[in-house]
C-alpha cells in the first residue's frame, strides 16, 4: 500500500469489490447515488464502479456532503498506518490532531508545534487529505460523540462538551450532518438502547452541563461528576500477535503505575484535563478497553494514546511481507505473524524509565521506578485493582536532591538533566517530534548512547525504522540465526528490512530466552 492510495481508482474499486478489510482506514468510498460513505469492507452489495468516488479521510467525505454508512460505521475504522510510519509535516500534524491538540490549542497551536505557519499547514493537509485541520478535528469529535451517545447514559449536554464541541447547537448539527440522525435517534439505534430516549434534538438548556440524576448503565460512564468507566473495543488490522506486545508491557510494568491483572494490562494515565486508569485485554478480533476518567473530555486523547501504545494502526501484512524477503527472518514471521512494537502513552515517562534501566536488570529497573513513583508520583484511587500513583512528572524529578537517588552518580546526572530539560521545555518528546532531530538532541545529553536514543526513538517517538544493533539480545538472536552479530555488519544486513527495522527487532527479541534488559551500549 502506498501514499495517496485513494488516487489509484482501479485498486480502490478492486478492494471494495473484494470487501478487503486490510484497506479500512487507507481510503473511504463515497457513493454518489446514496450520498453515503463507507469503509472498503462494507458488508452491503458494492455499488457500481461508476457510482464510486474515493477520499483519503472521513473528514474529506463529510466536507463533500456525504454521511457515514450505518452498516459499516466507517468512522470506527482503524486509523491510517501512514501517519505512524512517516515523519513529514502532514503525518506529524495528523498525530497531533488525534492527540486533541486542535481542540485544546486551535490551529495556531498545531502550527506552532510543527514550526509552520497556519497557512502552510492548511495547504499541506488539504492537498493530501482533502480537508483542513478544523474539519479533521471535527470528524474526530463526531466519532467521540457517537461513542458516548451509544455506550453511556450521560445527558446529551454532557456528551456535547465532553466530545469537544463548543455549543450544543454545533453538536446537534454535526451529529445530524455526519450520521443523518439526531443525537437521541442515534442513541435509540444502539444495540440494547432502543426506546431509551424519546426522538428529537437536544435543546440548549442553561445550566444543564453537569446536572446529576441520569442513571448509570453498568460498564459505562455514570452520572456527571462521578468518575465512571467506559467499556469499548479498539479495532486493529489482523493479524495481531499479542504475546510480545502484552508480554513486554507486563514484564516491564512499574509497581503502582502498571500491573497485569485478570488477563488485562492496566495502568494509570496522565491526561490533559486530569488522570485516568485503563485496562486493556487482548481479544481475537479487538482489544477490550475499559477506561476510567476523571474528566470525559480526555476520552479521545486516552483512546488515541492507548491505540498508539499498542501500535494498533500498523499494517502487519505490509510489514511482514517485507521482512519475509529475508530467508533468515521468514521462519520467525511465519511462526508468529503480526508482531507489534510496544510503545508508550507518555513519551517523557518512557525516556526517564529508559535512563533508570541503564545497565541494570529489568527487575532492578522496575524497583527503581516503583520507588520513585511511590515517593513522588501523584496518588490515584483504583477500586478495581492495585494501581496507586501516576508516574512522577519531569518537574517533580528535576527538583530532587541528587543524593537522594540510590544510583550511580553518572546516572543521577543523566536522569536529572533529562528531567530538567523535559520540565523546562528545552527538550520536547511528543507525537510530533522529528525523529532524527530528537535523536541528535538526546545523544548530546550526558550519559546517552546510541542504544538509549534509539530505544526512545522506537518506543516513545514511534519511529518504525529504529534499530538496536548494539542490543545484547538482538546480537545473540542474530548469531543463533546465522546473521552477522557485530553492530556494523548487522546494520548493513538490516538495510533490506527498512523501513520496518523496529518490527524486525521484535521478531529477533522473541527468539531470545534471556530476560528483557535495558542495556545501552
Amino acid at each position: 500500500m502506498q501514499k495517496g492510495m485513494h488516487t489509484h481508482r482501479e485498486r480502490c474499486v478492486r478492494a471494495v469489490q473484494s470487501k478487503d478489510a486490510r484497506f479500512d482506514g487507507w481510503f473511504f468510498t463515497a457513493v454518489l447515488t446514496t450520498r453515503i460513505y463507507c469503509r472498503p469492507s462494507c458488508p452491503v452489495v458494492p455499488p457500481k464502479p461508476e457510482n464510486m468516488t474515493f477520499y483519503p479521510s472521513a473528514a474529506a467525505c463529510q466536507q463533500a456532503g456525504f454521511r457515514a454508512c450505518k452498516r459499516c460505521r466507517p468512522d470506527t475504522s482503524p486509523g491510517s498506518p501512514e501517519w505512524n510510519q512517516r515523519a513529514d509535516a502532514v503525518a506529524r500534524a495528523m498525530r497531533l490532531i488525534a492527540d486533541g491538540v486542535v481542540d485544546r490549542e486551535g490551529v495556531p497551536g498545531l502550527a506552532a508545534r510543527l514550526g509552520y505557519s497556519t497557512r502552510q499547514i492548511e495547504r499541506q493537509l488539504r492537498a493530501e487529505l482533502g480537508a483542513g485541520p478544523l474539519a479533521l478535528a471535527r470528524a474526530q469529535r463526531a466519532q467521540t460523540a457517537r461513542l458516548l451517545i451509544e455506550t453511556t447514559a450521560l445527558p446529551m449536554a454532557e456528551i456535547a462538551f465532553a466530545a469537544g464541541f463548543s455549543s450544543i447547537r454545533t453538536f446537534n448539527d454535526t451529529v445530524r450532518e455526519v450520521f443523518a440522525l439526531s443525537p437521541s435517534g442515534l442513541r435509540n439505534r444502539a444495540p440494547g438502547r432502543r426506546g431509551a430516549t424519546k426522538p428529537g434534538t437536544l435543546r440548549a438548556v442553561p445550566g444543564t452541563l453537569g446536572v446529576p440524576g441520569t442513571p448509570a448503565v453498568p460498564g459505562t460512564a455514570g452520572v456527571p461528576g462521578t468518575p465512571g468507566a467506559l467499556s469499548l473495543r479498539l479495532p486493529f488490522r489482523a493479524p495481531l500477535n499479542p504475546d510480545n506486545l502484552f508480554g513486554h508491557l507486563a514484564a516491564t510494568a512499574v509497581p503502582g503505575v502498571e500491573e497485569w491483572r485478570d488477563g488485562a494490562y492496566r495502568r494509570t494515565l496522565r491526561l490533559p484535563y486530569g488522570h485516568g486508569i485503563v485496562a486493556l485485554t487482548p481479544k481475537p478480533d479487538h482489544i477490550a478497553c475499559r477506561l476510567t476518567l476523571g474528566d470525559l473530555r480526555d476520552l479521545p486523547v486516552a483512546i488515541s494514546r492507548c491505540r498508539r501504545m499498542l501500535d494498533l494502526d500498523a499494517d502487519p501484512v505490509a510489514i511482514d511481507d517485507q521482512l519475509r524477503t529475508d530467508p533468515f527472518l521468514a521462519p520467525l514471521v511465519d511462526k508468529a505473524p503480526g508482531r507489534r512494537v510496544p510503545r508508550t502513552v507518555d513519551e517523557g515517562e518512557f525516556a526517564l524509565r529508559a535512563v533508570l534501566g541503564q545497565q541494570v536488570s529489568t527487575a532492578a529497573a522496575r524497583t527503581h521506578a516503583g520507588r520513585l513513583a511511590a515517593a513522588h508520583g501523584e496518588p490515584v484511587d483504583d477500586p478495581e485493582g492495585g494501581l496507586t500513583h501516576l508516574f512522577p512528572a519531569p518537574g517533580a524529578l528535576a527538583a530532587l536532591d541528587p543524593e537522594s537517588l540510590a544510583m550511580p552518580r553518572t546516572r543521577r546526572t543523566t536522569l536529572l538533566t533529562l528531567a530538567g530539560q523535559l520540565a523546562d521545555g528545552t527538550l520536547h518528546l511528543g507525537v510530533e517530534s522529528d525523529w532524527e532531530e530528537t535523536r541528535s538532541r538526546l545523544l548530546a545529553l550526558p550519559g546517552f548512547g546510541p542504544w538509549t536514543a534509539d530505544v526512545i526513538a522506537m518506543r516513545a517517538l514511534g519511529d518504525p525504522d529504529a534499530f538496536l544493533p548494539t542490543d545484547l539480545g538482538i546480537r545473540r538472536a542474530a548469531q543463533e540465526l546465522g546473521l552477522p552479530s557485530t553492530p556494523a555488519a548487522l546494520t548493513a544486513r538490516a538495510a533490506a528490512w527498512r523501513p520496518w527495522r523496529a518490527y524486525a527487532v521484535q521478531y529477533l527479541w522473541a527468539t531470545d530466552s534471556h530476560p528483557i534488559n535495558f542495556l545501552p551500549v
